[in-house]
């Protein structure tokens, strides 16, 4: 079974979950969700009512939370933590495969240092350690590494969730194209 069609069940799995929960129990549904190791795309539980519905309640955090999980960097949760939920360590993992993705979908050489800094991670050998255990071992990313030049080739990455307002964009350059 290929990564497709394994998105494609554990999004089935967490949509029908977050479509029979509301409220507090949704919260439980997006932390297993943004903590799930094969999923990685969110789009399909943020369209679910009831988890839109979570907006400006005391659980509305969580709806944020899958908002980062389908559009944001680790980056972006570090600038904004005082408002999400506490990540666990899986999620954390989760959110660092992601911005991985988010700078390979503009870069197809991906410079170390930058990876260092958007990834917080202290030394080159835990960059690549990441890299290879983490992104091209499942599957998320293909590349070579690049020690020489300090960079990270990308022949491939897993698409993103598109952010709001990306498919005019997207429709745009392949009508160009």
């Amino acid at each position: 079974m290929d990564i497709e069609q394994k998105q494609a069940e554990h999004i089935d799995y967490f949509v029908k979950q977050a479509s029979a929960h509301n409220g507090a129990s949704l919260a439980n549904v997006a932390v297993e969700a943004t903590s799930h190791p094969s999923l990685f795309a969110f789009s399909e539980i943020l369209a679910v009512p009831n988890v839109l519905e979570l907006q400006g309640t005391e659980n509305s955090a969580y709806l944020d939370l899958l908002r980062l999980f389908a559009h944001g960097t680790w980056s972006d949760y570090k600038s904004n933590a005082g408002r999400l939920p506490q990540l666990v360590p899986d999620q954390i993992l989760k959110l660092k495969q992601l911005t991985v993705l988010t700078l390979a979908e503009t870069n197809k050489v991906l410079p170390y240092d930058i990876l260092m800094q958007e990834l917080d991670v202290a030394n080159v050998r835990e960059l690549e350690d990441f890299l290879i255990n983490e992104c091209m071992y499942v599957g998320i990313v293909r590349g070579k590494l690049d020690q020489l030049r300090r960079s990270f080739e990308v022949q491939f990455a897993a698409g993103r969730d598109l952010r709001p307002g990306q498919l005019g964009n997207m429709i745009q350059t392949l009508t160009n194209w």
